[in-house]
């Protein structure tokens, strides 16, 4: 099987996996991430076929979307092989996979260019224009509320106390999408991550003013 079938028959499992999430971790969020990591590989280096096939099912195994991410990565393990990727390059991507996500901190770095790229690219579709909307996209579909005004960020949790104790959909902001930023791994991510970041804190910004009223004279 050619790099390009290999490809195909990824996407096709990614939409089978993927195809009725309403949390903002859909196909066009894989695509998304997926153009990401290619556009960082042209200015980083890296296997471009690895960071393909790593972004595609980058989400396949996420605790947030699947029952057991046991089975998860088993099934990946097996598409990969049955696609006759070699097993280096599998225990690598299924490696990339496993690195990705944020984990409320407590992620394990990635050790590769590859990783590296990949994750970058799904850290930055996490913030910015995007990711403001990806935020309340997933904060609707968890039932999350959307702002609470004593509401103090974490600043050290497990990942256990992440995934099931929630903060508000703007508490996110302050425990996640504000620190990635300064968690990119790439020069190009770092300056793609600066104006996304002041964009978020322009959005913050003006939330607060109009939640608090504290604009309404200057809009009389």
């Amino acid at each position: 099987m050619n790099e390009q079938e290999r490809v195909k028959t990824v996407e096709k499992f990614v939409c089978s996996v993927l195809k009725d999430d309403r949390t903002g971790h859909d196909l066009e969020h894989v695509f998304r991430v997926r153009r990401l990591s290619l556009y960082l590989a042209v200015r980083e280096g890296g296997n471009r076929e690895i960071i393909e096939l790593s972004a595609l099912l980058h989400d396949c195994a996420d605790p947030k979307l699947v029952s057991s991410e046991e089975e998860a990565y088993k099934r990946i393990d097996e598409l990969l092989r049955a696609c006759e990727v070699p097993t280096n390059d599998v225990n690598h991507i299924i490696h990339i996979i496993k690195t990705v996500s944020f984990k409320g901190g407590n992620e394990e770095s990635p050790t590769t260019i590859e990783g590296k790229i990949v994750q970058d690219a799904d850290r930055l579709d996490a913030i910015g224009a995007i990711g403001i909307a990806r935020a309340f996209t997933y904060g609707g579909a968890k039932g999350h509320v959307l702002f609470k005004e004593d509401e103090m960020p974490r600043t050290a949790m497990t990942e256990d106390e992440y995934r099931h104790n929630p903060s508000s959909v703007i508490g996110h902001f302050y425990e996640k999408l504000l620190l990635l930023k300064g968690k990119m791994n790439t020069k190009k991510a770092v300056e793609l991550a600066t104006d996304r970041h002041r964009f978020m804190r322009t959005f913050l910004e003006k939330f607060k003013e109009e939640w608090n009223g504290t604009n309404e004279d200057a809009n009389s």
